[in-house]
């Protein structure tokens, strides 16, 4: 340890002096690959007390991650496609691990400060970093739990991805505890300082996880069509780095419930060893989701009766009329009453399915979202003694074409009235 340190010192001393990362990194870099990040924090402990301020041992910290980097990128998973969902996961990842070891250094900083103010002032800083931190490993893990967690499941392993969920939960549930804590004492700064460096060694004992045994494993596991479809979603959710063009052109998508495949032997040789050996007597998910008569959405399948049997079951109900004026559909919901409406209705013009004095204005704001001026309009109303929100809504193909109004009428009176009561009930998930 005492190399290590003095190694990092040697570094910084270079960094002072104006040298070149990249001659850094080649002089440096087999020394630097060896040291890991959980070793990192308790170097980064030693300069503090040495007096070295954390900004100047942050340089190190940039050049020791993408050295590091590099180091994580398994064997299996060199000369990956740039713009490959997986290359773009591990992008992530070292940005995450940046973030992690920037939250040691000032949480151990905390610790270190000389002055109640600079205890005060680099806890600003841990809470900063932890701000950043909460929102980029939620948007990163939500990529591996809804995009790579279903095929692993498909091919009937299911261990890996819920002990890897409920560690991405802690993480998450960690960061929003702590920034939901106000220390004040210098001795409650310590200990929230101390919380801080351990969700850090988390956050990096992640990445290990799923740089080392994750993504080979997906690699190995997934077909193109599988990584097409990934790459298609992982993009509509939103990397935390800047992406290239998107993988795959040419190839079609193919989304888990579509996949009918179990680990072969020649998959399972070259797995990782983690993974192999969570892998006795798994049976593929063969379920069939699609059944005849079913209607294809763009998100799903529905039979007709569940149809409206899941429109009954809303706590609001619709109204739908074509480009036209004309009702096409209407819901009746079983949890909450709207405006009376019957089956007449359909094929009526819009307007006329309301009281005379109001038929112009309901005409003006269709009129309105036919214009492309709003999006939607929102109205309140009362209906006995319950409080109404009505919104219309314009309907729009992906080419922005109009192709019909939507009227959503929802009973918002227990919310409006007993606030306090619905506050109470809320609970973080």
């Amino acid at each position: 340890m005492e190399e290590k340190i003095s190694l990092v010192k040697d570094i910084l001393k270079s960094i002072t002096r104006g040298a070149d990362p990249r001659e850094l990194k080649e002089k440096y870099g087999d020394v630097l690959r060896r040291v890991s990040p959980f070793e990192i924090a308790v170097i980064e402990q030693q300069l503090i007390r040495e007096g070295i301020s954390p900004k100047e041992i942050l340089k190190v910290c940039d050049l020791h991650v993408e050295v590091f980097r590099e180091y994580l990128e398994s064997e299996e998973l060199r000369g990956v496609p740039e713009n490959h969902p997986v290359a773009l996961l591990m992008r992530e990842n070292a940005e995450i691990v940046k973030l992690a070891e920037a939250l040691s250094l000032y949480a151990n900083a905390v610790k270190g400060a000389g002055s109640p103010e600079e205890k005060m002032n680099n806890y600003e800083l841990v809470r900063n970093i932890l701000a950043e931190l909460k929102d980029k490993v939620r948007r990163h893990y939500r990529k591996n739990q809804m995009l790579l967690f279903p095929y692993f499941e498909r091919r009937g392993i299911e261990a890996v991805p819920r002990v890897l969920w409920g560690k991405e939960d802690e993480v998450i549930t960690g960061i929003r505890r702590l920034l939901q804590e106000k220390p004040a004492e210098p001795e409650k700064l310590d200990e929230a300082a101390e919380k801080a460096a351990g969700l850090a060694a988390q956050v990096i004992d992640l990445v290990f996880r799923e740089n080392k045994i994750l993504y080979p494993a997906a690699w190995v596991l997934l077909s193109p069509g599988e990584w097409k479809a990934i790459d298609i979603l992982a993009r509509e959710l939103g990397y935390i780095v800047d992406a290239p063009e998107p993988w795959g052109d040419g190839v079609e998508p193919v989304y888990p419930y579509m996949v009918e495949a179990s680990v072969t032997p020649e998959q399972l040789e070259k797995l990782p060893a983690e993974m192999r050996s969570v892998l006795k007597d798994i049976e593929p998910d063969r379920y069939r989701i699609m059944r005849p008569g079913d209607i294809e959405l763009s998100t799903g399948f529905l039979s007709p009766e569940e149809i409206e049997l899941v429109f009954s079951s809303l706590p609001l109900e619709i109204t739908f009329a074509d480009e036209n004026n004309r009702v096409r559909f209407f819901t009746k919901s079983r949890l909450t009453g709207g405006f009376p409406r019957a089956k007449t209705i359909v094929g009526r013009k819009l307007e006329y399915c309301h009281p005379p004095r109001l038929e112009g204005y309901v005409k003006f704001n269709v009129d309105l979202l036919k214009q492309g001026r709003f999006s939607h309009r929102e109205f309140w109303t009362r209906m006995g003694g319950r409080i109404i929100r009505v919104l219309v809504v314009g309907v729009r193909d992906g080419e922005g074409r109009y192709r019909g109004t939507l009227e959503i009428v929802e009973d918002f009176t227990e919310v409006l009235e007993n606030p306090e009561k619905i506050k109470e009930k809320i609970v973080v998930l």
